[in-house]
């Protein structure tokens, strides 16, 4: 049917609440408006849905909750694993709640026990809770660090993960074959725990995971002595991060931790901020006013649903707070952890990290000075939790830590997601450890540049919305794809990988191989001086993403060298 004719059927069919209804009534001579909400369904993409909250079959509501629910729960279902359950949790956005419910009710109704949080709770929590109990799959209600407008619906399995192939492709598949609304299933919330189908899930699985984050601590004897000294501004961004990030430190000894009053608490619409995003500078003008009044060391943000860190470190030189980017507080970790445990002799023989194509390279640095293996994936931290579970199964490989450029880490297999209240910590330990050596965050950032080299990267995206939007960025990779340039900036290209086609090609010889991963819509570049740059449209919203990074000999030659890289890149466009 054409987006009219559905539009129709919604505003006719008794399924449909006085609600919706009103809200399509007062769009009915909006052609374009109505065009753009039925012209498809909500994609159920590899991760779940994501969309702008609202009626209609390409929008975020209980109805298309409740169709992907349906798929999940047939899919459950015909896995023999409906007895195993299903958790459920959700963030601060506007009907995260009562998206949660419909989830819970859908998987009711066809006799699947929900286990869901008493209220919000972070995106990490859910990945810790779905493992320690044992469920089947895991839901979280979450648009991440989307705008206002969005909420979304991610899919974990039964290994804290979310879904990867062939999985992901089976239950989209199964959602896909839902093509009438009217025979979804859902009951009321009291025949759900009538029939012992609706659990909550209390404070004790909270309190073990905050015990099993404090395990992750690696020199407790010096956060004990220097968490008093360290002053730190946090921001939850109006989300979910407020309570267990500041319980954490508190627990710890962090005690100089101050909190922005106006972010404090959790808020659907994000009233303080343009974008509840860390990775966005103006998220942190609050924060940053906070830090200056009671000279902080570091400025922290999570997102809303607190998998991601925002990282600001004054710089004692200047007196300025110079911004992290997720390379650096990656890096920083990273190299913490891998020497502290060898200098503990608590390094595995066969330790391994893992970071995406489109991560920082100094990852690869440090690696080798250690001696363990790094690993790469594609761009999305389910690809990291795949490989986890792939080392547990073999045994090739110990998992010591994973990131990825966009602000996510994961320090211990306690969960299968990037954990912001875990990164929390571990920055916060560091900036201990520095302490204990007078020096500060920045100061040992500027160490990994001296002793690895200038590694500097960026990023930028371009947004084309709607319809005619998404074939606009199909066209931008095809064309760049049947015309593959040879130089980027006047530097020769080396080597080009079409994750898609599964190929990289060694443009001087002409030899070619597979990838090694799974089939994705990405182009990588890499050239003569150690420059790459990598394009691939964003899995959950309409854009396409464009990164970058580069190696130098100094600050200033790796700026001028990303500068020049970046201008060259635009142009492919």
């Amino acid at each position: 049917m054409k987006a009219e004719e559905i539009y129709k059927f919604w505003m006719t069919q008794p399924y449909f609440d006085k609600e919706t209804k009103k809200e399509l009534a007062e769009i009915m001579d909006d052609k374009e408006e109505i065009e753009d909400r039925f012209y498809r369904d909500l994609e159920f993409g590899t991760g779940g849905l994501r969309g702008i909250i609202g009626a209609g079959t390409n929008r975020m509501n209980i109805y298309t909750v409740r169709k992907a629910t349906q798929g999940l729960a047939n899919y459950i279902l015909k896995e023999n694993m409906r007895q195993k359950g299903v958790a459920i949790a959700y963030d601060s956005r506007n009907r995260s709640a009562e998206f949660a419910e419909e989830a819970a009710l859908c998987l009711a109704a066809n006799g699947i026990k929900a286990c869901i949080f008493e209220s919000l709770r972070p995106t990490p929590m859910l990945s810790f809770a779905l493992r320690e109990l044992k469920c089947a799959a895991g839901i979280v209600v979450t648009a991440s660090h989307n705008p206002a407008e969005y909420n979304g619906y991610k899919v974990y399995w039964e290994d804290g993960a979310q879904i990867t192939a062939p999985r992901d492709q089976e239950i989209i598949a199964e959602v896909n074959a839902i093509t009438d609304y009217t025979e979804i299933k859902t009951i009321s919330r009291q025949e759900a725990e009538k029939a012992g189908l609706y659990e909550t899930i209390g404070l004790e699985t909270e309190d073990r995971y905050i015990e099993t984050l404090k395990g992750l601590s690696i020199r407790p004897e010096i956060v004990k002595k220097e968490a008093g000294n360290v002053k730190i501004v946090y921001t939850p961004l109006h989300g979910t991060g407020n309570i267990p990030v500041r319980r954490l430190l508190s627990e710890l000894g962090f005690s100089k931790v101050y909190a922005v009053k106006e972010q404090e608490f959790p808020d659907g619409n994000f009233p303080t901020v343009p974008y509840p995003n860390p990775e966005d500078r103006d998220a942190f003008a609050l924060a940053l006013e906070l830090a200056e009044e009671v000279n902080a060391d570091l400025v922290l943000a999570t997102d809303p649903d607190a998998d991601r860190l925002g990282v600001y470190a004054r710089d004692l030189g200047t007196g300025e707070y110079i911004r992290f980017t997720g390379n650096m507080t990656g890096a920083l970790i990273l190299e913490y952890i891998l020497s502290q445990k060898s200098a503990c002799g608590a390094l595995p023989h066969n330790g391994a990290a893992v970071t995406t194509i489109v991560s920082g390279k100094m990852a690869g640095e440090i690696t080798k000075r250690y001696q363990v293996k790094l690993l790469e994936t594609l761009t999305g931290f389910k690809y990291i939790g795949e490989q986890i579970r792939r080392f547990e199964q073999t045994g090739e490989w110990e998992y010591v830590f994973g990131f990825e450029e966009s602000y996510g880490c994961l320090a211990g297999t306690y969960a299968r997601d990037k954990d912001a209240v875990a990164a929390v910590m571990l920055l916060c330990e560091l900036a201990a450890w520095c302490k204990s050596r007078k020096l500060t965050l920045y100061d040992q950032m500027e160490n990994l540049y001296k002793e690895y080299g200038y590694y500097k990267e960026d990023l930028f995206t371009v947004t084309l919305k709607g319809k005619e939007g998404l074939e606009k960025i199909a066209g931008i990779l095809e064309h760049i794809r049947e015309d593959v340039p040879e130089q980027i900036g006047g530097v020769p290209v080396t080597q080009f990988r079409d994750y898609r086609e599964d190929i990289i090609q060694d443009l001087k010889t002409g030899g070619k191989r597979a990838t090694g991963l799974p089939r994705s819509n990405v182009l990588y570049f890499q050239m003569e001086d150690d420059s790459w740059c990598c394009i691939r449209p964003s899995g959950t919203e309409p854009k396409v993403k464009f990164y970058m990074g580069v190696r130098g000999e100094s600050e200033k030659e790796a700026a001028e060298k990303l500068k020049k890289l970046s201008d060259a890149v635009r142009e492919l466009i």
